[in-house]
């Protein structure tokens, strides 16, 4: 067989009798022109309007006049149940040739397109869509507008607060769209922006119409801590805690919730501003209208305590009525430092009223001025007599000594100089502390500046000391401080302060004695009623030195005066007085 053997031959085919051979070149080409212009330009991922073909019960066949149909599952047409051949739908052009070389068409994409495409021309022009709530969602709902899942937030429900966000589940309801994400195909919606709209027109016409002291109904749309804000019906009105009740409120919350209706009175409003402010204590009789009239100065009271400020007490002594005790009328005591320790809000107190003024609504209380002035006490100055001893409390430290206060209002000073009758205290605070008990004796007393002189309760020490110290005895002793030019002052047993002479100071090797040096000490002189002991460290290795006693002051006879160096420096002091009277007499003669 030769190689051409077996291979067709279309130019020797004889064509005729079969199709198309009836036709010239030239008519084909016009015939495949006339077919080209019955099918459609189709692009793909666009949406375009098809023609149903046939239905079946699996699947639509749609054909959109490209070169061949396409086939669609019967479950995007569920929510169209009359559809029929020969209607026009809209499909999505996913493929305008797959891999099988088909047609690829959906009409659930083309329903998402269209959607999109709606909500975007809402959100660009503030058109209203219709919405069917879905289901409750974290802070807000979940709302399917034109098949797209969109979510409204709680606080875009309504103008006044939502509280419970299931009585909208299954409702339709009008929004607008506020905002689109496309990174995520979120879409948030509102509510609330329609009927703020709504009520645009109410505002206008409610203030155009609002009179002082007029009385409306409105709802509790907000609460904060100085007062709630109320829905009048479109516009907003303030309610002042200040205007809730004659009494005093804390918060808000104790008279209103969320959502409860009020009766309120306009007490003043600015229109530019479009500021309302309203009142409710203003629509009872005002308490200070029903005072008894036997209500007076002096009089005493029972009153609450409502508040606790540093500088005093907020007392009601009736609904709506309430009085003030400045810090200084609480106690006759200066030091009440902290009113919390003594007093707590809900206490019911007894108080005197210092001044009343009905005009101005304005009552000052107090309490001290129930017990009376302890300065002023007829058994002040027998219960205060000098030489009696009382209990104090230690208040206040000053660098001269000690305020001691023996009751409220009674108060004594402790100079530094008696806190010890052995040595000497530099400070107060070295032996005394604030808030510390003392027993202190009455030394003076003194009405006019209201003070008392005071001394502490203790034994005389010098009694024992005069058998210690004799003169001549000898004691170890410490330096405890040198003074320049007059000598040192050395501490002995017993905490006892003795004086030494700065020559005394010498020791054997001729250097004086210096602060801290423990030495041996002579007791030189003893004076009792000076509290003095006078000590010499020289004395020890050099008694030519004698010590000196305390002189005792003799008892002189009755109706018997001795002349002393003293009386006779007096004679001689009247006769030079009289011879210079002589003198000047008999110049005046001359």
């Amino acid at each position: 067989m030769n190689a051409t053997e077996g291979v067709f031959n279309w130019d020797q085919y004889d064509n005729t009798g079969k199709l198309g051979s009836a036709y010239t070149d030239q008519e084909k080409e016009a015939i495949a022109e006339l077919y080209g212009a019955t099918l459609s330009a189709i692009s793909q991922y666009e949406v375009v309007k098809g023609s149903v073909i046939s239905i079946t019960h699996k699947d639509v066949i749609v054909g959109v006049g490209y070169k061949s149909d396409g086939l669609i599952a019967a479950s995007e047409f569920r929510d169209l149940p009359e559809l029929k051949p020969g209607d026009e739908v809209e499909v999505y052009i996913e493929e305008t040739e797959n891999t099988k070389g088909q047609l690829v068409l959906s009409r659930k994409k083309a329903k998402l397109v269209r959607a999109w495409e709606k909500i975007e021309h809402a959100l660009e022009h503030g058109q209203v869509l219709e919405g069917l709530v879905k289901r409750r969602t974290k802070g807000g709902l979940i709302v399917e507008v034109c098949d797209i899942e969109t979510f409204l937030p709680g606080s875009q429900i309504d103008i006044r607060p939502v509280l419970d966000f299931d009585v909208f589940v299954g409702k339709t309801i009008d929004v607008v769209v506020i905002k689109i994400n496309h990174a995520n195909d979120n879409v948030v919606v509102s509510h609330k922006a329609l009927t703020e709209k709504k009520l645009e027109g109410q505002k206008l016409e409610i203030m155009s119409k609002l009179e002082k002291g007029q009385i409306l109904e409105g709802y509790v749309k907000n609460i904060t801590k100085f007062g709630a804000f109320i829905d009048l019906g479109g516009v907003d009105g303030l309610l002042h805690k200040l205007d809730m009740s004659w009494s005093r409120v804390n918060h808000p919350e104790e008279l209103f919730t969320l959502g409860q209706k009020v009766r309120v009175v306009v007490i003043g409003f600015n229109e530019d501003k479009k500021r309302i402010s309203l009142g409710m204590k203003q629509l009872e009789e005002h308490p200070w209208d029903s005072l008894p009239e036997t209500v007076q100065v002096g009089s005493t009271i029972k009153g609450t305590i409502t508040n606790i400020a540093d500088y005093g007490l907020f007392i009601e002594l009736m609904p709506g009525v309430e009085g003030f005790v400045y810090v200084l009328d609480i106690s006759w005591s200066q030091y009440l430092r902290d009113i919390n320790e003594h007093y707590k809000i809900g206490d019911t107190i007894e108080t005197c009223i210092l001044s009343l003024d009905r005009k101005t609504h304005k009552i000052s209380l107090g309490i001290k001025q129930l017990t009376g002035d302890p300065w002023e006490n007829d058994a002040f100055l027998s219960t205060y007599a000098v030489g009696t001893t009382h209990e104090g409390v230690v208040r206040n430290l000053t660098h001269f000594g000690a305020f001691i206060e023996l009751e409220p209002g009674i108060e004594g000073l402790l100079h530094v100089s008696r806190l010890s009758g052995t040595k000497r205290i530099a400070h107060p605070g070295d032996v005394l502390k604030l808030t510390e008990k003392v027993e202190a004796v009455v030394l003076g007393i003194n009405c006019e500046n209201r003070r008392l002189s005071l001394g502490l309760k203790q034994e005389n020490s010098w009694d024992a000391c005069e058998k210690i110290f004799q003169v001549g005895t000898i004691h170890k002793g410490t330096v405890l401080k040198k003074i320049p030019g007059r000598g040192a002052i050395v501490e002995l047993v017993h905490g006892i302060e003795g004086q030494v002479p700065q020559q005394h100071l010498m020791k054997v090797d001729g250097q004086e004695a210096e602060v801290g040096e423990e030495l041996d000490f002579q007791v030189m002189k003893f004076a009792k009623t000076d509290k003095k002991i006078i000590l010499s460290h020289k004395i020890i290795f050099n008694p030519a030195i004698e010590p000196k006693v305390e002189s005792k002051p003799k008892s002189e006879p009755k109706g018997k005066i001795e002349k002393t160096s003293s009386t006779r420096g007096f004679e001689a002091f009247a006769d030079l007085k009289e011879k210079l009277e002589q003198n000047i007499k008999g110049g005046s003669k001359e």
